[in-house]
């Protein structure tokens, strides 16, 4: 479902990050391990299409995404990969379904009311669909993140530190429910992160562990 190949990533500052390949298949879920500067942000964003790599290939569902011209790898990643960022990123100025509707926009496909309000009520946030941003409480704003990633059903979802700023309540939430709802429509999950909160939940079996070649001295922090 998900295959890296000889992946690799160049900064202007000259600093290489060389990843080991991996394969995942469809329906696991995996945390992505590593040390502060190790390259897990990195490695997730080339794996969501939204960093170039300086040579490799990433493939999901037997499509190389960076073989794609780039409008088409947005069409794709919108349709067919969702993202939680350690920040919801709303946008403010729209209601918490206009948002929703947003992210189907940009993966061109039609309004899906019906879908949006069967995630929302998935999340246990269905009466929040006409709040703003500003009107959700921390933990709130990061199940709308969740819902957003998940309204297209993708068979890819990535999660990017999800429960860096949450306490351990919203945390153990967050973490049953992405596991839970990735579950019951055949996602594939990684989760990358630092939090032993969400280590203690998962087999150690399923954990991929950045040790990577230093090309400079540098690294990226993530």
């Amino acid at each position: 479902m998900l295959q890296t190949s000889l992946l690799t990533k160049t900064f202007a500052n000259g600093t290489t990050l060389r990843f080991p390949d991996w394969k995942v298949a469809r329906g696991e879920q995996w945390l992505l391990l590593g040390e502060s500067g190790s390259g897990k942000t990195t490695l997730l964003h080339l794996l969501g299409g939204l960093l170039r790599p300086a040579s490799g290939r990433v493939t999901v569902n037997g499509t190389d995404l960076y073989a794609l011209p780039s409008r088409t790898l947005d069409r794709f990643r919108g349709r067919h990969i969702g993202i939680v960022f350690q920040q919801p990123h709303l946008i403010r100025s729209m209601t918490v379904e206009e948002n929703l509707l947003l992210a189907q926009s940009f993966a061109g496909i039609g309004k899906d009311v019906v879908r949006i309000r069967e995630v929302l009520n998935a999340l246990d946030m269905d009466h929040k669909r006409r709040a703003y941003p500003q009107e959700l409480s921390q933990g709130q704003a990061q199940r709308v993140g969740i819902a957003r990633a998940l309204v297209n059903r993708p068979a890819l979802l990535l999660a990017d530190e999800p429960t860096s700023s949450l306490d351990n309540r919203n945390a153990d939430a967050v973490i049953r429910l992405l596991s839970d709802l990735a579950a019951s429509q055949g996602s594939t999950l990684i989760i990358s992160t630092h939090d032993d909160r969400v280590k203690e939940a998962f087999f150690r079996d399923f954990m991929f562990e950045l040790h990577h070649e230093r090309i400079s001295d540098q690294l990226e922090k993530s």
